[in-house]
């Protein structure tokens, strides 16, 4: 059965990076879209940073902008999310997550994505 599992949370001080990783287990990822999400206690799923399977194209929160770098190695299987200027409001768990089809495009909408991970806590301290 097909896994995705996250990697590289952490705790960090304001304006410290962490980067994050998303593994496939019997799951080609280069057939697919990989989305990073985050949740916070008490606040809904956000869709922080996709990348299409295709030409590599990404989309970002805007909160996140400038600060944020999705990349994908499919070689490695493996997704990253670079993280810099890390804020305090970025404390939530992150997952990653997959939806098939080589599309030119990504979507940051949860609802769109069928494989996900068990999320990787990030916790940054002001």
């Amino acid at each position: 059965q097909a896994h995705l599992v996250e990697s590289g949370g952490g705790l960090v001080q304001s304006g410290g990076s962490l980067r994050l990783s998303c593994a496939g287990t019997d799951i080609t990822l280069d057939y697919y879209r990989i989305g990073w999400f985050r949740q916070a206690p008490g606040k809904e799923r956000e869709g922080v940073s996709c990348i299409s399977s295709e030409d590599g194209n990404t989309d970002y929160l805007d909160s996140v902008k400038g600060r944020f770098t999705i990349s994908r190695d499919d070689a490695k299987n493996t997704v990253y999310l670079q993280m810099d200027s890390l804020k305090a409001e970025d404390t939530a768990v992150y997952y990653c997550a997959a939806v098939w089809g080589r599309q030119r495009w990504c979507s940051r909408d949860h609802l769109d994505y069928g494989y996900w991970g068990r999320g990787t806590q990030v916790t940054v301290s002001s």
